[in-house]
C-alpha cells in the first residue's frame, strides 16, 4: 500500500511533465514541417563521393 502513495504522484509527475514537453516542442515550431525532411532526403543533388580519372 505505501508503494501506492509513491507511485501514483510518481506517475502523475511523468504525464505532466510529458505533457509539458509536448506543449513545449509544439510552441517550439517542431512540427510544422512534417513532410519536408520526408522529401528532402528523395533530392539527389550530390556529386559522386569518388570522382572518375579522366583518360
Amino acid at each position: 500500500m505505501t508503494a501506492l502513495l509513491w507511485l501514483i504522484p510518481a506517475a502523475l509527475l511523468l504525464g505532466a511533465l510529458g505533457l509539458w514537453a509536448f506543449f513545449w516542442t509544439t510552441r517550439a515550431g517542431q512540427y510544422d514541417d512534417l513532410q519536408g525532411a520526408a522529401e528532402r532526403i528523395l533530392i539527389d543533388d550530390d556529386g559522386p563521393i569518388v570522382e572518375e580519372e579522366e583518360r
